[in-house]
């Protein structure tokens, strides 16, 4: 038991990797999403074990592991969590079984291949949200992009290939502007890729504005911010369902917790400089994605364009520096992963009923799938912040630590929160309820018991944050408050309003 919580993390980065080469030994398909699910369940238990063992009173990193990779370069595997990063951690080991379970029978070519492809994006994600070296975090970061690639232009829709393809170009062009800002943060902080290191140096104004503006644009197209946004509706109208689910709830999240792990700490005046710039395009992506997502008539694409809106709200609470909105954020990354990650797999349980994305081609579904519909509107009225549910508790942080900035940006973004009520309103009113619009759904079968049993746990989350999200809250606490403490002490960011 010592050497596996002495390594706790290293164990969690192996797992999905030796899931990936059992697979390859491997040739009866339902064998093979046994063992994916096996590996991914164990990932799950894994992290568990590391909340139950993390100290949420302690600041900084926990579970460090260290070991010389590159001296040469001084190039380290380094690895380790705090309060912002374990939240994440959690969200993928949660969300990448249930993508094993909706792919169970809507993936039924090249399974081996597409299992592999989730082990992989796991197994990469746990280094990106637990790397304390730079060069760690840009190989993992670009090995993310491989297997979302591969999905959408294997297993997506047909207009699958240019999808894939406008995807990998963004993608490529924000790692290459982020690849420029850390060969610049290497030769400015001393020849060193060590997060912490780098962390505690202090920069030129020069400096930093250039690096921010490197790393700021790699994140803003990763999220996606507005105006970087426009591969994400093409990305997840073509990809399957676990394609989507694994784009929405883990890898928009990147971006976020690069502003957070980087741009802050490293950039405090930069940051500083551009908040009331990133301000306003966050309140731009909070209605534009809802003025958006109410002009759609594909499901898909609708859940897609709110999660711009969404993503808007987080963008808005980190760069307002004070408590409330950094955590506010954080929670608001985490429910965005559990609550759109669930819309995506009610879709693809439509999808893989009648083919079909269309609003139009739905009504009446209260009658032939009653569970469906009970899970579908719970999910729905949660990502518009119904209070009770998840995303009310991160949208009203966000917006009382944007307080302490402007009521303006308040009232506008409160306007996204009534055009997010607006458009799921409006999609429920269609397809739930009313007529069939054919006899084929009216005929539809009702959720089986492992599609219930995918939805299930997400609703568990969405009810428990809502209703109780003090152990969410105090996770991050103390790793929120260094954040603050550390990009505003000292710097010119210090005359920024903290809020109470």
């Amino acid at each position: 038991m010592a050497v596996l919580m002495d390594h706790l993390i290293s164990w969690m980065i192996a797992v999905p990797f030796l899931g990936i080469a059992t697979l390859a030994f491997i040739r009866d398909e339902e064998w093979i999403r046994r063992v994916a699910f096996g590996a991914t369940m164990v990932e799950l238990a894994l992290s568990l074990l590391l909340w139950g063992n993390f100290d949420f009173t302690r600041q900084g990193m926990q579970f460090v592991e260290r070991v010389e990779w590159m001296p040469t370069f001084n190039i380290q595997y380094a690895v380790g969590v705090d309060g912002i990063s374990i939240l994440l951690v959690l969200l993928t080991t949660l969300l990448c079984p249930l993508c094993v379970l909706c792919s169970w029978t809507a993936v039924a070519t090249r399974v081996r291949a597409f299992m592999s492809l989730i082990l992989l994006v796991e197994g990469a994600m746990m280094v990106v949200f637990t790397a304390l070296d730079l060069f760690l975090f840009f190989m993992l970061w670009e090995i993310t992009m491989i297997p979302m690639y591969f999905m959408i232009i294997l297993w997506g829709g047909p207009g699958r290939i240019a999808a894939g393809l406008k995807f990998a170009l963004y993608s490529l062009t924000g790692s290459l502007l982020m690849l420029v800002g850390i060969l610049g943060l290497y030769l400015e902080g001393g020849y060193t890729y060590d997060l912490l290191v780098l962390s505690e140096q202090t920069y030129s104004s020069t400096t930093q504005f250039w690096l921010f503006l490197a790393f700021f644009l790699a994140f803003a197209i990763k999220m996606p911010m507005v105006p970087f946004h426009t591969w994400l509706p093409d990305a997840h109208s073509e990809a399957p369902t676990a394609g989507s689910v694994i784009l929405a709830g883990v890898l928009l999240k990147m971006g976020g917790y690069g502003f957070l792990r980087f741009c802050l700490p490293i950039f405090p005046d930069a940051s500083e400089q551009f908040a009331p710039f990133i301000l306003w395009l966050s309140v731009l992506a909070i209605v534009y994605g809802g003025y958006m997502a109410l002009a759609q008539s594909d499901l898909k694409k609708l859940v897609a364009y709110s999660s711009i809106s969404h993503m808007g709200f987080v963008t808005l609470g980190i760069f307002v520096f004070n408590s409330q909105g950094i955590q506010g954020a954080i929670l608001q990354m985490f429910n965005h992963g559990v609550t759109t990650g669930a819309l995506f797999m009610a879709v693809g349980q439509l999808y893989d009923r009648t083919h079909s994305r269309s609003i139009q081609d739905y009504g009446g579904l209260h009658k032939p799938m009653p569970r469906f519909v009970a899970l579908f509107c719970l999910f729905s009225v949660a990502s518009f912040g119904l209070p009770g549910t998840c995303n009310f508790i991160g949208e009203f942080l966000v917006l009382v630590g944007t307080s302490s900035d402007s009521f303006v940006k308040v009232l506008l973004a409160m306007g996204g929160i009534v055009l997010a009520a607006s458009y799921m309103l409006w999609m429920l009113q269609r397809v739930v309820l009313g007529q069939a619009r054919t006899p084929v759904v009216s005929r539809l079968p009702d959720l089986n018991w492992r599609e219930t049993a995918t939805m299930i746990p997400l609703v568990v989350i969405v009810l428990w944050v809502g209703l109780y999200p003090a152990p969410f809250l105090n996770v991050m606490d103390a790793s929120v408050s260094a954040l603050i403490q550390h990009t505003t002490g000292g710097h010119s960011a210090a005359q920024l309003a903290l809020g109470p």
